[in-house]
């Protein structure tokens, strides 16, 4: 991919999930502002009918078989096997701390998925998030050569986890999917409460703040600014094909979304176009890169029943405990 010109949505946009995404310019706007339509968006949801976003994942559906129109219309990461494909797990009760994760991609037949496309530079994007939101895991795995699938994990305390699986077979007519499988991390659990909504993220001495809506059914515009120093970075560094990458969880079932910007420049201002698939609270999960490392910023919003999608003073930390990239 062509990361200084080309930057693609990762995620397709029905009003079941989140759209295609695009850069802005610089002001970030008030909180609250009127949703503004996308343009042309990408479902993280599998969809019966899609119209393919620009050198990105025209939806989340899978390819070797129909879907039910339940399934089809459900936000990613819901399913452990949808399409024809599942998501096989070597290793589904790890270890608290430094382990290796083992799993693969499965077929109807049974047989693991050798064959891939490469899509924001990756042939399969993995996800692990523990069900409190509170840990946040962006991890890049290496496939050997039978289809298994293995990369370090850090996990940093006992717990219910969710791993996401997000990638394109390489079969004829087959789309992107996303698939959720649970993992269990032994040990004595205390779940912690979901960060409270807040628009300013703080993580290595970078400061994000978040703007915009975040609307059920329909599109709105989420703007990220990133300053450093009360300066602006204007000099991000393209990530996985992008300026930005954003993943969203939906708390409760961590229904996953996931949109990268389209356009736009290095900063200090990035810009999505979103439509969360229900009212409700979400986790957002910020990616950038500056002076050669990925930082996370994440964010807790709300969207619906009168919730407003931009936080008012954010939390993010980097590594055990909070958010890392592998």
């Amino acid at each position: 991919m062509n990361t200084g010109v080309k930057i693609t949505a990762f995620a397709a946009a029905l009003a079941a999930t989140f759209g295609t995404a695009y850069g802005v310019g610089k002001g970030v706007g008030p909180v609250d502002e009127p949703a503004k339509a996308g343009h042309g968006e990408h479902a993280a949801a599998p969809a019966a009918t899609e119209s393919p976003a620009a050198d990105g994942h025209a939806g989340h559906e899978g390819g070797a078989t129909a879907d039910t129109s339940a399934a089809a219309n459900l936000p990613g990461g819901l399913q452990i096997s949808q399409g024809g494909y599942t998501l096989a797990l070597e290793t589904p009760t790890p270890a608290a701390g430094k382990s290796v994760l083992k799993f693969s991609i499965k077929d109807a037949a049974g047989r693991k998925v050798t064959a891939f496309t490469t899509e924001h530079g990756k042939e399969l994007h993995f996800i692990v998030a523990s069900r409190d939101l509170n840990t946040f895991r962006h991890l890049h795995p290496v496939k050997a050569a039978d289809g298994t699938w293995s990369v370090d994990a850090d996990l940093p305390a006992a717990g219910a986890y969710k791993a996401f699986a997000d990638f394109k077979p390489a079969a004829p007519g087959a789309k992107g999917v996303t698939l959720g499988a649970d993992l269990a991390v032994p040990g004595a659990y205390a779940p912690k409460p979901l960060p409270a909504v807040a628009p300013t993220a703080t993580v290595d001495g970078y400061q994000v703040r978040l703007g915009g809506t975040l609307d059920p059914g329909k599109a709105g515009e989420l703007r990220l600014t990133v300053t450093k120093a009360g300066k602006p970075v204007t000099d991000l560094e393209p990530y996985l094909g992008a300026y930005g990458h954003l993943v969203a969880l939906r708390d409760g079932d961590l229904a996953y979304l996931h949109v990268h910007p389209n356009e736009g420049g290095p900063g200090p201002d990035v810009s999505f176009t979103a439509t969360a698939p229900s009212a409700g609270t979400y986790r957002l999960f910020l990616d950038f890169q500056h002076q050669g490392k990925v930082r996370t910023a994440a964010f807790t919003v709300t969207a619906g029943a009168g919730g407003t999608a931009v936080p008012a003073a954010g939390e993010a930390t980097h590594g055990a405990g909070g958010h890392a990239h592998g």
